[in-house]
């Protein structure tokens, strides 16, 4: 079997989308010798990984124009002898040029919405979107083979647009053997509440300074916020503003983004993880947090209900209160309930979310596509 991906870019400032198909990608190396995977790329500056370490895996970058159309891209899509197309996420040249291709010679292809038909991001550039949708984007997924969404969440939000193609529910997986399995020693003096992911408007930060300016100071006296990542510097310096503006800026601290063993052990050093988001379609770091033995408190625009089924966090409405009085609760734990959470979130993970039974429904997905296997239970055809 010959499988290719493609997807706009695998920066490092990308985020998670670029950490789990390459994780991905690699994990079904590993599982079977089989396949044959190519990962098709456009030229960024900081890639996550610019090759992979199996002879089977076989990455790609391409330079674009000022559109992102690759003319290589193009060329080498329209002559491999791959039997299954992956495209990641929409609106990009890159992925709509995979949909034609696979179109006009007849190979099943696969979309990978990666949260961009979440109702909250299809607010966001609402005119340009629409349009997109009219001229190419909804006609590109209704031809589809198969849409893959990373929980019940994204399918209900896809089927709510009225597209009737098959749909495969496979969420994101974690490289669980790159967490340590030692159970940490969490910071004290003062404890950390963490939050790290890309500094983006739909991450709802603002609502974690106002929620944290709320709460009175003999409370969170010994804690401090580390907020870490990259984005817009306008949008960062907007949030610097509103920290020094409640005099926080000595208990909210701003910091660049982080990456690979840096990165687990600040999972690892955090009591509290904290992901205000208005959407996610998934939410990998919740999941890296999680396998760090760190509790999270997120948001019911992520797909994280498990966070109370598992006792290992707090999944509350959006807005500044539910935040404010999640907050409140977490800090007022006794270390004992803080360190169970912790234990009941690296559980979780192990059983729902481990890298290698993400390949394998992936593997399940591609082989019942070329008609090797029956339908996986996983995959929901349209019921009218």
């Amino acid at each position: 079997m010959r499988v290719i991906n493609v997807i706009r870019s695998i920066d490092i400032s990308n985020g998670g989308p670029s950490r789990s198909i390459t994780h991905l990608i690699q994990e079904m190396l590993k599982i079977d010798k089989k396949i044959e995977i190519g990962l098709e790329t456009l030229v960024s500056n900081t890639p996550i990984i610019d090759s992979f370490d199996n002879a089977y895996g076989e990455l790609s970058f391409h330079k674009f124009n000022k559109l992102g159309y690759s003319n290589f891209l193009n060329f080498n899509l329209e002559n491999s002898n791959a039997e299954i197309f992956h495209g990641h996420g929409l609106w990009q040249m890159p992925v709509y040029q995979m949909a034609k291709i696979a179109q006009n010679k007849n190979i099943p292809y696969i979309i990978t919405p990666r949260g961009m038909l979440e109702p909250w991001s299809l607010t966001q550039g609402r005119f340009k979107k629409q349009l997109g949708l009219k001229l190419f984007q909804y006609s590109d997924l209704e031809k589809a083979s198969c849409i893959h969404a990373t929980s019940s969440m994204e399918v209900g939000n896809i089927r709510a647009l009225g597209l009737k193609t098959p749909i495969a529910m496979i969420p994101n997986g974690v490289k669980i053997e790159d967490f340590p399995e030692k159970i940490p020693t969490k910071e004290n003096y003062p404890k950390k509440i963490l939050f790290l992911s890309r500094i983006h408007p739909k991450k709802g930060i603002e609502n974690l300074i106002e929620a944290w300016n709320l709460i009175d100071n003999k409370i969170r006296g010994n804690w401090k916020i580390e907020i870490i990542g990259n984005g817009n510097e306008k949008y960062i310096r907007t949030l610097t503003e509103k920290i020094n503006s409640y005099g926080l800026s000595k208990q909210i601290i701003m910091m660049k983004p982080v990456f690979g063993e840096t990165k687990i052990q600040l999972f690892r050093e955090a009591t509290l993880f904290v992901l205000p988001s208005y959407s996610e379609n998934f939410g990998i770091v919740i999941a890296e947090a999680l396998a760090c033995y760190t509790p999270v408190i997120t948001t019911k625009g992520t797909p994280w209900g498990d966070l109370n089924d598992y006792n290992c966090g707090w999944w509350i409405d959006i807005g500044v209160d539910p935040l404010k009085e999640a907050l409140e609760d977490a800090l007022c734990r006794t270390d004992e309930d803080i360190n169970l959470m912790g234990v009941n979130g690296r559980k979780l993970i192990i059983e729902k979310y481990s890298m290698n039974s993400i390949a394998k429904k992936m593997f399940m997905l591609y082989e019942w596509l070329l008609k090797k296997k029956d339908k996986p239970t996983f995959v929901q055809l349209w019921e009218k």
